[in-house]
């Protein structure tokens, strides 16, 4: 997945807006004003932090080399992901998706249904 692709998929899910709170070189994806991915789209290998939970985060890790626990996060719920290595783009998707609907998860109930997320 090149940067490009990874910005407008990040961009692509309901009330997505991408901030830069840390440098100007980090793209931070948030919804609702939380964080569910961050990359620096320039950065070679292309990375990105993904939440995860914790229990499929280890399963990742163990099954793929392009899944380490999350740079500079909480390793136990974040994963950073090598994008532009041998992980195939549809599971990186898999994985930006259930990163948003994990973060969705988490807000209050009408602010999930307006963003159509049960």
């Amino acid at each position: 997945m090149s940067p490009e692709e990874l910005r407008a998929f990040c961009l692509s899910f309901n009330d997505v807006v991408e901030d830069f709170p840390f440098n100007p070189e980090t793209s931070v994806f948030k919804v609702a004003g939380k964080m569910f991915a961050l990359s620096a789209l320039g950065g070679r290998p292309l990375t990105v932090n993904l939440k995860c939970d914790p229990d499929l985060a280890v399963q990742l890790r163990a099954a793929h080399p392009e899944i380490v626990p999350g740079y500079h996060m909480n390793k136990r719920h974040w994963n950073t992901v090598t994008a532009d290595g041998d992980l195939p783009d549809e599971q990186l998707g898999e994985l930006i998706e259930d990163s948003y609907d994990l973060v969705v998860a988490g807000l209050p109930r009408a602010l999930r249904l307006r963003l159509d997320r049960p």
